[in-house]
């Protein structure tokens, strides 16, 4: 499996960026590296509030992202509204949600998004709203 870029946002608030190559949404635990050669350490899913799948780990600091969807374009699963523990709020779309699974995709509204999808933690989740 290739390695891709991901930012671990852990619950009590710190950001670890790095890469992985074996998180899969069932599993308990990955190892999260700080090179694409390196294996890195393993991460613990209960500890994480969510886990991003980032384009450029530098991101854009100035851009803001939209919490609106486009008219009249067509997405890929269910839009939602997503209020984590911590009071973020991300909008996207979501394929398949379970609140007795450990966690689940948001794809972001925002194409111009630097997450190209999230995999959010059930128990850093408040609330979960279908639009």
């Amino acid at each position: 499996m290739e390695r891709v870029k991901v930012v671990a946002h852990f619950m009590n608030g710190e950001l670890v960026k790095g890469y992985t190559n074996d998180f899969f949404p069932k599993k308990p635990s990955f190892h999260l590296g700080t090179s694409p050669s390196e294996r890195g350490t393993e991460v613990t899913l209960k500890d994480l509030k969510a886990l991003f799948f980032v384009k450029d780990f530098d991101g854009k600091s100035d851009y803001e992202n939209r919490l609106n969807f486009d008219e009249g374009k067509v997405y890929q699963g269910r839009k939602a509204q997503v209020t984590f523990t911590d009071g973020e709020i991300m909008l996207g779309t979501i394929q398949s949600y379970d609140k007795e699974r450990p966690g689940f995709f948001i794809v972001p509204a925002d194409e111009n998004d630097n997450n190209a999808r999230v995999f959010a933690i059930a128990g850093a989740v408040v609330d979960v709203t279908f639009l």
